[in-house]
């Protein structure tokens, strides 16, 4: 007698099936390289410049017409969430543009200081993501989503990051662009007092790193 085949069996191949193409992306190996726009192509090998442990750490930066709360996000590649830690990718995406007094301006005509110090930041989140496991990432991206905390801590962190790689000119650069010298949304900025570090911390994270520097 032939056996039907039943919604459970087709559910259960279409896992399997599913489940066969995560390992194969998993184990199938990604050259690293670093995809970068032109128009941002001198201010991102800067920035990357400071940060030589991701020299083989495949990084696209990727532009988009929006980006909630936010101007720039980095993010690990989907797919990539399956592979070993090594073989993981990332996508740093940037708003296409910003809002100054209800006019827009192109992202990338900022200036190249301040670029340069909003990727480093953006790379310093890679270098928090890269030694997460992927369960312990995807977990995090959740607590991002629903935690001022874990808002906090990342972005702090983010920052840290930079300023260990000696990029505190760059970030301090960006503060300022976004505190002081611009009319971007007070909303906006709120999100930067409440989140990220304070130019104030960053110049004792510098004194305190300096120090340490000099006594070695």
């Amino acid at each position: 007698m032939k056996k039907k085949f039943t919604y459970k069996k087709w559910l259960k191949a279409t896992f399997c099936i599913l489940g066969t193409f995560i390992i194969f992306t998993s184990m199938k190996e990604e050259k690293a390289t670093h995809i970068i726009p032109d128009s941002i192509k001198e201010e991102a090998l800067v920035a990357l410049s400071y940060y030589p442990e991701l020299k083989n750490t495949g990084i696209e930066f990727k532009f988009k017409k929006n980006i909630k709360k936010s101007i720039m996000q980095a993010q690990p590649s989907f797919l990539s969430l399956f592979r070993s830690k090594e073989n993981r990718s990332y996508k740093i995406l940037i708003s296409e543009n910003f809002e100054i007094e209800g006019e827009k301006f192109d992202t990338k005509d900022i200036p190249k200081n301040v670029m340069i110090g909003w990727l480093g930041h953006e790379l310093g989140h890679v270098m928090d993501y890269r030694d997460r496991n992927s369960f312990n990432l995807i977990w995090f991206g959740i607590k991002y989503l629903v935690s001022d905390d874990s808002i906090r801590i990342a972005e702090r962190a983010a920052d840290s990051h930079a300023i260990s790689k000696n990029m505190d000119d760059y970030i301090l650069a960006t503060k300022d662009f976004i505190l002081n010298n611009t009319s971007l949304s007070e909303v906006y900025k709120a999100r930067i007092k409440k989140y990220y570090l304070s130019p104030e911390e960053i110049m004792i994270i510098v004194a305190d790193r300096d120090k340490a520097l000099q006594t070695d």
